[in-house]
């Protein structure tokens, strides 16, 4: 076996400020964990599409022409080359799926 197992939950308890690590990886692509409370940049993948999950709190993912708000179980995929950033208002925790080499531009 050559995989160890995670619980995000708890490799994200104690985390009060903004990270972003690997948990898994399945072929070319990663699952990261992500803790946000506050804003994230605006920039775009030219190649990759992203995924996102959430766990816990309230993710928005803001558009240049709108905003989604995700919360826990709701999944959303922002498609490549599309300007977003993400944000809450409070501590969040999601898993973002995407391409292992990800680009970000912006």
């Amino acid at each position: 076996m050559n995989s160890e197992k995670i619980n995000v939950f708890q490799a994200t308890k104690d985390v009060k400020e903004y990270t972003n690590f690997v948990v898994g990886e399945v072929n070319d692509h990663v699952v990261r964990a992500a803790v946000i409370d506050g804003e994230f940049h605006w920039h775009k993948h030219e190649h990759c599409d992203e995924l996102f999950m959430v766990l816990e709190g309230e993710l928005f993912i803001d558009f240049e022409d709108g905003t989604v708000s995700l919360k826990p179980g709701d999944v959303y995929t922002v498609k490549a080359n599309v300007m977003h950033r993400t944000r809450s208002n409070g501590r969040t925790v999601n898993l973002c799926f995407e391409k292992a080499d990800n680009d970000i531009n912006g």
